[in-house]
């Protein structure tokens, strides 16, 4: 039974666009089953009545303690033709979290080499001369600030594992709640780290598609009102 509850904020022949919530894998759980991709082909089969395997393409993931949206891809063209937006870089991707501490910079630029470490399933800082780092670059703008913790836009300009949560960690400004990579304080649901808005290419249609997605309320009932979403 499915426990979980997401919101289809699009869906046409090609493409199923939705809305991840904090703790739910996006595919793959440790719990057979148990994953928004695994939802979301239930949601298929049974909305359109399907017998036998539903095909849902995973072209990109959401960490589990993120929330924000997610798409999946219907038929095996769009998965192909959307996989290689993410690789190419060409998909423009917006992140709001809650930081510990304030930048002293209001805007500017994230550059690390990451590597990862498969055992303790973390990201780490390397250097760019380790032929296993990957380069990392991400840029952000201070939106507000309180009580010593600043509500951040993020932007990556590449897709690496973790990547802003290292990122983050690594300028000494973990993400709120991430106790993997740092954070001293706890967040009453998951970590403060929201992917807020994407853009790309229908796979299939001469379109360009905007989404976004607003804050969860439980962000706002925490958090008060100095989180203020960019319009």
């Amino acid at each position: 039974m499915n426990k979980w509850a997401f919101d289809i904020l699009l869906e046409d022949n090609h493409l199923l666009v939705l809305s991840k919530p904090t703790g739910l894998p996006t595919a793959h759980g440790e719990i057979q089953g148990d994953s928004l991709f695994d939802y979301a082909k239930e949601y298929i089969k049974k909305r359109y009545a399907k017998p036998g395997n539903v095909f849902l393409g995973v072209v990109h993931r959401l960490d589990q303690p993120v929330s924000g949206i997610v798409i999946f891809a219907k038929t095996s063209k769009a998965a192909s033709r959307l996989s290689e937006q993410f690789r190419d870089t060409k998909v423009e991707k917006t992140y709001l979290a809650v930081v510990e501490g304030i930048p002293n910079a209001r805007s500017g630029t994230l550059h690390h080499f990451l590597i990862n470490d498969d055992e303790e399933r973390i990201a780490l800082v390397s250097n760019q001369n380790n032929p296993l780092a990957k380069e990392a670059i991400t840029h952000y703008t201070v939106l507000a600030t309180y009580d010593g913790h600043a509500f951040l836009m993020l932007n990556p300009k590449t897709g690496r594992k973790h990547q802003l949560r290292i990122q983050l960690s690594a300028s000494g400004h973990p993400v709120m709640g991430d106790k993997k990579y740092g954070s001293s304080f706890n967040f009453v649901h998951g970590i403060s780290l929201h992917a807020h808005s994407i853009t790309f290419k229908h796979p299939v249609k001469d379109e360009t598609i905007n989404m976004k997605l607003d804050l969860p309320k439980i962000w706002l009932k925490h958090f008060g009102p100095w989180i203020k979403v960019p319009t």
